[in-house]
This record gives structure tokens, sequence and C-alpha cells, in this order.
């Protein structure tokens, strides 16, 4: 297994740093990176279950980046390592065009998120929903979270209020949770004008704009039409 990657240049270093700044913000956790075929697929969490009796969806964000090698790997690192080894790299001499080594932190094993992995192919494609209602339902949910939790609030309720909050599906989106649309906006996914299309596998629902990917797992009881 590697225990590096190169991305093409330092334009894609920078645009990396950003998605996993924009998603330690969100879920300061771990960050699960699989190369192959010049392709490292950089999958993060936004929202999950914790423990059998959360109804929650798991919503992740999926960034792919080229590869300037042939390295493979799948592996599950620290958001925050990752990005300070990012950062010494920007800090470093070099031109701007030319390719990146990138060296893995230590893994971890305790994302169970990360065992979940999205089918690769299947994808039926929906209509498109416009990029401007996803940043409406995210803006309105953000701000009934923040009246619903008080300062102190315990943890355990927090998550139960984000629960209510982001599994609410979105109207006129069928299978699409508010999460989703959070997720989209959090991440950097969004432009007010554009389109995003929308795929469907199973349980399975894609958000999909230029800028990276929504996948959204919804639990068995939801998947009745």
């Amino acid at each position: 297994m590697s225990q590096s990657f190169s991305l093409v240049d330092s334009l894609a270093l920078r645009d990396l740093q950003v998605y996993l700044s924009r998603a330690g913000r969100v879920e300061d956790g771990s960050v699960r990176l699989i190369a192959g075929s010049r392709v490292l697929a950089v999958y993060v969490a936004v929202f999950y279950p914790l423990g059998l009796l959360d109804q929650s969806p798991t919503v992740l964000g999926l960034r792919t980046f080229a590869l300037a090698d042939d390295a493979t790997f799948d592996v599950i690192v620290p958001v925050g390592s990752l990005l300070e080894r990012i950062t010494r790299l920007q800090d470093a001499p070099g031109e701007e065009a030319d390719p990146v080594a990138v060296g893995l932190p230590m893994q971890v094993n305790s994302a169970s998120w990360a065992a979940i992995s999205p089918p690769r192919g299947g994808w039926h494609t929906l209509d498109p929903t416009a990029g401007m209602l996803l940043e409406r339902v995210a803006k309105a949910g953000i701000d009934e979270v923040a009246e619903a939790i008080p300062t102190g609030t315990g943890e355990q309720l927090v998550h139960r209020i984000r629960s209510e909050v982001w599994s609410r599906p979105i109207e006129t989106l069928e299978h699409v949770p508010a999460g989703a649309a959070f997720a989209a906006l959090s991440l950097g996914f969004l432009k007010a004008n554009d389109l995003v299309g929308i795929f469907e596998t199973g349980p399975w629902t894609r958000l999909s704009s230029e800028r990276g990917h929504v996948l959204v797992k919804r639990k068995s009881w939801t998947l009745q039409r």
C-alpha cells in the first residue's frame, strides 16, 4: 500500500485544503481517502447515526482529485493531521505546475461511517434541482438549529435536535433530507443559479454539482415509495 499520493499541481493541493477545512468545521473527525487509477476520492462525514436506535441518515461529502502517480490505498486518517501536512506543503518552495507529494498521516479505525461504501455504479437519473432551493433549505435549517439549542445544551440533546431538523425530507424532493442541502452548502458545492443533479440506487441518493457530491444513505424504513 502506498504511503503517500501526488496531486497534479499546487492548485489541486489548495483545492483539497479548502475542502478539508470546510469539512473540519462541520465534523472535526476523520476523512476517508481512496486512491486508484490515478484518482483520489476524498470522503468526509457530515451526519451519521450514533447507535442502532438513531434514525438519522448517513450524509457524506465527496470530492475527487486527479493524481500524478499510481498510488493505491483505502485509508482513514484524521482531518486535522492531513490539513497540517498540506499547510506545510503550501509554504514550501516550488513551481505552481509541479506535482505535489503528500504523505499519509497515521491511520485511525474509529470512524464507523467509513465502513459504509457508496456504490460506484448503477445510478439512475432523477430530475435535477436548483442550487438556490438547497441553499434556502440549508440556511433555514441552520437558523432553526441555532434557535433551538441554547448555550450549555448537552451533547445528546444537541444531536437529537440536529437529527430532527436535518432528517426532514425536502419538500418536492423525494428521499432527499434537509441534511443533504446543509452538506452541499457547508462543503462549498452550491452555486445559487446552477442545477444540481440527483441520482439514486437502492437506499442511496446522490446530489452532484460541478464542485462535488453529497451522498445520502437512508434507513430501511424510509425506502417505501
